[in-house]
């Protein structure tokens, strides 16, 4: 034997070993046998013990048990083409009707796919290997397997310039003042042409969920916005307007008495500007916070490649991002969006009675006074 290797007895302590087994075992894995017409969600708590399908399971009871206990606020950051897949109406709109989302960060693009939806444009499934010049010869778009004609966005395009010239559009806006009123002519044109339910914009408008884009010039919505600023458009979107609101958002949740959690698909900017609210509340305002209570992300990036914008949950404490003393509630389930999305939604809205509508955006204003308010009050004492 080395003398200075210690020696395990395999064979002693063996009440000791399994007290220490049953204090970090969770369930013993004995699951029942699947049968033919199962539903989602007992599907979900019963199969998916390990593994990814572990951290599914894990998410989706997060979301239903804690995220959306006791009115909690749920913030949703949306990247990836998911919209133009069709998850929009078939699975953010059932969220955000439930009262499950109350507001969101999204991409530019998600919003303005979205469009498509709400004003009668066809997009369609194919396959991933196709004939991309001949796409293009024959002026159809791409993303991945979903195809649609280029048509789609000319007539897109030409929706938001000719709304965007109004009288009612001549203003300085946040991103989610703007989507809001966006969001009310599209719940229109779905009324007038009895396809209610397709928009996701729409459907926040009828809500009253706040959508901000973190990045407003980085969507065919904002190429359209510098056309009209070429025209001497008084139509502006100031970003700093949105990092404010955000903030403020998180704020009256945590000042109020209630939770705040992030529910984070994919990553990119949304998730970095959803987290932020928490640094800025805390470290640039210097308002008494500790970070979000409850984090469910799904992805597939990695942490180690610079990939994972935010990084896991873990190292977002360490920014103020998540409270420290929540941590071990928080989830990073490695897996694409399109797949736990449909079964996130069906698992919640097995699970879990509609909430009512917070409706923050109407909100907003009186939200704001509130984060005034308390930062005027730390400058003082600063500058006391």
């Amino acid at each position: 034997m080395h003398p200075h290797k210690p020696h395990y007895d395999r064979h002693a302590g063996t009440d000791a070993n399994k007290q220490f087994l049953h204090r970090i075992s969770r369930q013993k894995i004995d699951p029942p046998a699947v049968t033919a017409g199962a539903g989602v969600a007992d599907l979900i708590d019963a199969a998916f013990l390990s593994y990814n399908g572990g951290r599914l399971r894990e998410g989706c009871q997060l979301f239903a048990r804690k995220m959306l206990a006791d009115n909690g606020t749920v913030g949703l950051a949306l990247s990836g083409a998911l919209t133009p897949a069709g998850l929009g109406m078939s699975c953010l709109v059932p969220l955000v009707e439930a009262g499950y989302i109350d507001w969101i960060v999204s991409t530019g693009a998600n919003l303005y796919h979205d469009t498509h939806y709400a004003l009668g444009m066809d997009l369609f499934q194919a396959g991933p290997n196709l004939p991309d010049h001949e796409l293009r010869e024959n002026q159809v778009i791409r993303i991945y397997d979903i195809i649609f004609d280029y048509e789609n966005l000319l007539g897109t395009d030409a929706f938001f310039r000719t709304l965007c010239r109004g009288d009612a559009f001549q203003h300085t806006f946040g991103t989610a003042e703007f989507h809001h009123l966006v969001g009310k002519y599209l719940a229109e044109r779905e009324d007038q042409t009895g396809r209610r339910g397709k928009s996701l914009l729409a459907a926040c408008y009828r809500a009253g969920v706040p959508a901000f884009t973190s990045s407003p010039g980085d969507s065919s919505i904002g190429m359209n916005l510098a056309a009209l600023s070429l025209e001497g458009s008084a139509l502006r979107i100031d970003p700093l307007r949105d990092v404010n609101q955000s903030a403020a958002l998180v704020w009256d949740a945590k000042v109020s008495g209630g939770t705040s959690s992030v529910l984070i698909l994919g990553g990119g900017s949304p998730k970095n500007f959803m987290l932020q609210t928490e640094p800025q509340i805390q470290e640039v305002l210097g308002l008494a916070e500790a970070g979000h209570d409850y984090f469910l992300q799904f992805t597939d990036a990695r942490p180690d490649t610079g990939g994972l914008s935010g990084a896991t949950p873990s190292e977002a404490m360490t920014w103020g991002k998540v409270d420290p003393d929540k941590l071990p509630d928080s989830v990073t389930c490695y897996v694409d969006s399109t797949i736990a999305l449909p079964l996130l939604t069906a698992y919640t809205l097995t699970r879990v009675e509609k909430r009512p509508l917070k409706r923050l955006m109407d909100k907003l204003p009186a939200l704001m006074t509130g984060l005034e308010a308390g930062y005027a009050e730390t400058r003082a004492k600063r500058e006391g």
